[in-house]
């Protein structure tokens, strides 16, 4: 379902926010979250997963490459709210609070 068709179908909720989690990493969430950001009536979040697993069943994103990601949805006013999911890390969401710290 395309973002904003499933944006209008929950619009009329009184939800403090609607985000999106996993995907295929946190720069191919990017397209959504801007959607989201430009038409919800609600704060957004977003949780993405540190890629897809590779043949070892391993993530390859890392806390940094992750952090410039999460820093770009907080400066483009993307997000209020950020979080993980698949394959992060402690050290991940330490990062994540880094970046959108202020």
């Amino acid at each position: 379902m395309p973002a904003t068709a499933f944006l209008n179908s929950i619009s009329h909720l009184p939800l403090l926010s609607v985000g999106l989690n996993c995907a295929l990493g946190a720069t191919e969430l990017r397209p959504y979250l801007k959607i989201l950001a430009d038409n919800a009536p609600f704060h957004v979040s977003a949780h993405p997963n540190a890629g897809l697993p590779n043949e070892f069943g391993e993530y390859d994103e890392s806390p940094a490459y992750m952090k410039e990601q999460i820093k770009s949805y907080a400066t483009e006013n993307f997000v209020n709210f950020v979080g993980g999911c698949c394959g992060t890390t402690p050290e991940h969401i330490k990062a994540f609070a880094d970046a959108v710290q202020n």
